[in-house]
Order: C-alpha cells, then sequence, then structure tokens
C-alpha cells in the first residue's frame, strides 16, 4: 500500500509539473508568435500607408523597452526586407516593387503574388514572408515582408523552453524519488501504528472473550439453558469471529515476505476451493459452475490464496439471490492469471459496488448479519490481492455483480 501511495504522490506530482510546464511552455511561445506576427502586420499597414516607404523616425534617443511594439529607428528601412506590388482589378500587374529586397526579383515577386491571390487572404504567410492585401481604389496593394529571422526567433524560443521545460522535469523526478520517501514515511508509520494497534487490541479482548464463554458456559451447566445464555453465546462467537477477520486483515495488509513466496497450483487450488463450496451451494439451493484453466502457477502464498478463493466464494455463496447459478472463471489473460467470479444479485444498487470493498461496510445489512457477515471479508480479499501485486475489481453486470481479480505472472 505504501509503495502505491508513494508512485500514486509521484505520478500525481509529475503530471501536475508536466501539465504545468506544458500550459507555460504553450503560453510563451504562442505569445511569442503573436507578438511577432502583431509586429510584422503593423510593419506591413506602415508601409502601405506611407506608400511604400518608411515615415522619419521620432527625435530623440529610444529606449528598447519602453514599449514592446514596433518602434521606427534610423536603422528601420535598412534592416527591413519587404516588396510591394499594384495589380488592378484584372489582376494585371502595375507596378512592382522589389528594391528593398535582394532574395527576390520581379518576376519571383509577381509568382509569389499569384500565390497570395490564390489564397484569397487578406493577411498571412506565404512560407517565411508575411503578407497583407489592401483594396485600393484603383486595384489592389499587396505589400511581403520578410520575417525569417523573426520565425527563427520563434523557433529558438520554441526549443529554449521545451529544453528548459524538461530539464525541470527531470531535475524534479530525481528530486522527488529521493525525497517520496519521506514524504509518505508519516502515512507508513501511521498505518503501521494502526495495524499494530488491531492486532494488540484483538489479542488483548480474546483473553476477557475466553473468560465471558467459559462463565457462560457454566451459567448454563448451573441454571440450564435459556434464550438469554443461548443470546450472550452466539455474540461470543459472533466477536471471536471478528477478532480473528480483524487479525487475519491486519496480517494480509503487510507485504508479503520473501520466504513465504513459493509456486502455487492456483488451477487447483480453486479447483478444490469450488468442490468445497458446492454442497454449500447446494444447501441454499443455488447451482455453482466453474471453468479452469490447468497448469496456471504462481509464486504466492498458498495459505493466502485459498483464503481469497474461501472468501469469494462464501460472498457469492450468501449474496446469490436464491434459485441463482454462481459461475467462476480463471484462465490465462494477456501477462497474467485472471480469476472471475459472478453471480446474481438483483437487489444491489449498482451506485454502492465501489465501496463494497470499504471495511465493515454492507449492502444489505440484514442478510449480512443473518448470514454471520463482518463486512470485512471483501476488503480481506482485496488486500491479498494486492499483497500479490494484482487488482480486485467488482462491477454490475445487469441485475447480477462480477468480481475479477487479476494477479501478474
Amino acid at each position: 500500500m505504501i509503495s502505491s501511495l508513494r508512485r500514486r504522490f509521484l505520478v500525481i506530482a509529475m503530471l501536475s509539473l508536466a501539465g504545468t510546464l506544458f500550459l507555460l511552455c504553450l503560453a510563451i511561445n504562442v505569445g511569442y508568435r503573436l507578438i511577432n506576427t502583431h509586429r510584422a502586420d503593423t510593419v506591413i499597414h506602415t508601409l502601405y500607408q506611407n506608400a511604400g516607404s518608411f515615415p522619419s523616425p521620432e527625435e530623440g534617443p529610444l529606449d528598447p523597452g519602453a514599449y514592446s511594439g514596433f518602434q521606427i529607428t534610423q536603422e528601420t528601412p535598412f534592416e527591413t526586407r519587404y516588396f510591394m506590388v499594384h495589380i488592378d482589378d484584372g489582376q494585371d500587374v502595375l507596378e512592382v516593387n522589389a528594391e528593398h529586397i535582394a532574395a527576390l526579383d520581379s518576376k519571383m515577386v509577381v509568382d509569389r503574388v499569384d500565390e497570395i491571390l490564390d489564397s484569397c487572404k487578406t493577411s498571412g504567410y506565404l512560407g517565411y514572408y508575411r503578407y497583407g492585401v489592401f483594396q485600393d481604389e484603383d486595384g489592389i496593394s499587396i505589400i511581403g515582408l520578410d520575417c525569417f529571422l523573426q520565425l527563427q526567433a520563434v523557433g529558438s524560443v520554441l526549443r529554449i523552453t521545451v529544453l528548459a521545460s524538461l530539464t525541470c522535469i527531470a531535475i524534479v523526478f530525481v528530486l522527488l524519488v529521493l525525497l517520496s520517501r519521506r514524504v509518505v514515511r508519516p502515512f507508513a508509520e501511521n498505518l503501521e501504528k494502526q495495524r499494530q494497534f488491531v492486532t494488540d487490541a484483538s489479542h488483548e479482548l480474546k483473553t476477557p472473550l475466553a473468560i465471558i464463554s467459559a462463565n457462560t458456559g457454566l451459567l448454563e451447566a448451573t441454571v440450564g439453558s435459556n434464550r438469554w445464555l443461548e443470546s450472550t453465546q452466539t455474540q461470543i462467537t459472533r466477536l471471536d469471529r471478528l477478532i480473528h477477520h480483524l487479525i487475519e486483515l491486519a496480517r494480509t495488509e503487510e507485504a508479503l515476505p520473501e520466504g513465504e513466496l513459493e509456486p502455487v497450483d492456483l488451477s487447483q487450488l480453486v479447483e478444490d476451493a469450488v468442490q468445497d463450496f458446492q454442497p454449500l451451494a447446494e444447501a441454499a439451493g443455488e447451482t455453482l459452475s466453474a471453468s479452469i484453466q490447468p497448469g496456471l502457477v504462481l509464486q504466492a502464498s498458498g495459505e493466502n490464496l485459498a483464503r481469497l478463493c474461501g472468501l469469494l466464494l462464501d460472498n457469492s455463496v450468501k449474496y446469490c439471490d436464491p434459485g441463482g447459478h454462481i459461475y467462476l472463471t480463471l484462465a490465462r489473460r494477456g501477462r497474467g492469471v485472471q480469476l472471475t467470479l459472478s453471480n446474481p444479485c438483483a437487489g444491489l444498487d449498482p451506485a454502492v459496488i465501489p465501496k463494497l470493498f470499504d471495511r465493515f461496510y454492507r449492502a444489505d445489512g440484514s442478510r449480512a448479519r443473518d448470514s454471520g457477515g463482518s463486512g470485512i471479508g471483501l476488503s480481506t480479499a482485496r488486500a491479498i490481492v494486492r499483497r500479490h501485486k494484482g487488482k480486485l475489481a467488482a462491477r454490475s453486470t445487469g441485475g447480477g455483480i462480477q468480481f475479477t481479480a487479476f494477479f501478474p505472472l
């Protein structure tokens, strides 16, 4: 359980960090590209409004950090590479201005104008050229701006932010792996104290319970049997069974020592359990059948797995509808072994299924008490499966319930 808690902590922490860094990278890169695009559009509009040239810059020194938008300086006409084309309404080229760009001649500019017109857009990117299309009184003006350096900077920012994010994720992951033991240590200590308390309290209760049982027996031998003494003896038996189950639950929640692992023929073990419960099912007016794949062997605790089969079968027999059919299957599934047990249970609300593995929870209290149930059998079953690094789940099957235990090989 502690290992599972530690893994969950690592997964949640890393997913939270990765999600945050992803959103941060997305905001930085999208924002930086939008800023560059807006700046290019501002340059294009400035050129259009000034007939293909830049106005005189403002006098006085300029502060690059004072304003993030486009600012005209003495160097702006020399560092800005652009072309301008004017065409009539019939899309015949009237004028081509390619003096401010070295990579394109007039013919190449006209070819790009044809592509721009075919796109039917008023602005956009054509390769690394940002263009703007403007409707004039006597035709159409098209201005294209070389944004190679700006787009290159956008790509550089993307690579830097991704690399920085991956570095942060790697560093945080290493730190979390090293420090996660300290994070979960208080939970581990509290859980261990809880288990120890349950075990110690259960053992302490056994002595007075044995004395009460002996005294009740003496009273029955002295004054004779009566319903009060019979009720007391029944409750003593019930309490003794509950103490036994609590000790069993506390032990099965502990890590499984390597020395207890041995090859277990799960197929034979399950078949023996089915045969043991066959008379109980018939006595309750139910039928029990099984489909068991032979030769399935696990490295496990045979005692624990036998107890698991007994708990699941006992639960099915107790809570199966009268005259119902209980069906068990055991088969290889992928890289593991899957045990499935299903039975009809028409009165079960599907909403309570997630609570069935909670300690002392009983979906039908009256039936549980009549059958001697204490509400911790399925908790013990889940602890046994988790102890073997498996998973135990339950689901509604439409008028019935199905338990599935999966053990990795």
